[in-house]
């Protein structure tokens, strides 16, 4: 999750400099920055519920799905797109895909360490078993 909200702004960062060339078509170029507001929002809530994880507030376990919905939503709402144009670049579609997939398996493991009793880390990947809160 911190790899993806950290690319997001990667990406916008690299638009905004031009090192990623822009689209020929200027309707491209504006669809593209229409995801903009979206994707700080995946990874502002994203970053934040990973930083109140770590310290041990119970408000992170809910900006993760927030963050994990909202990502989900990018990368289908992208590959929808690609679909409708029928273009199948895979510079496009392997991130989208990513943005897509990643979150409903994020979103599984969450369930189901939140049914267990058990939290997910978030520094690594691992599962251990929850702290009492006090």
């Amino acid at each position: 999750m911190l790899v993806t909200d950290l690319g997001l702004l990667a990406y916008w960062v690299a638009t905004a400099t031009r090192l990623i060339a822009p689209y020929p078509a200027e309707v491209l170029v504006d669809w593209n920055w229409s995801f903009l507001g979206l994707d700080v929002m995946v990874s502002v809530t994203g970053l934040a519920g990973l930083w109140l994880l770590r310290r041990g507030s119970d408000v992170g376990r809910w900006l993760m799905p927030v963050s994990l919905a909202l990502t989900h939503a990018a990368g289908l709402t992208a590959l929808n797109f690609w679909v409708l144009r029928g273009e199948y670049a895979l510079g496009w579609w392997l991130p989208n895909l990513w943005l897509a997939v990643f979150p409903v398996v994020a979103l599984v493991v969450l369930w189901r360490s939140s049914r267990t009793g058990r939290s997910v880390s978030p520094a690594r990947t691992s599962i251990r078993p929850r702290r009492p809160s006090g």
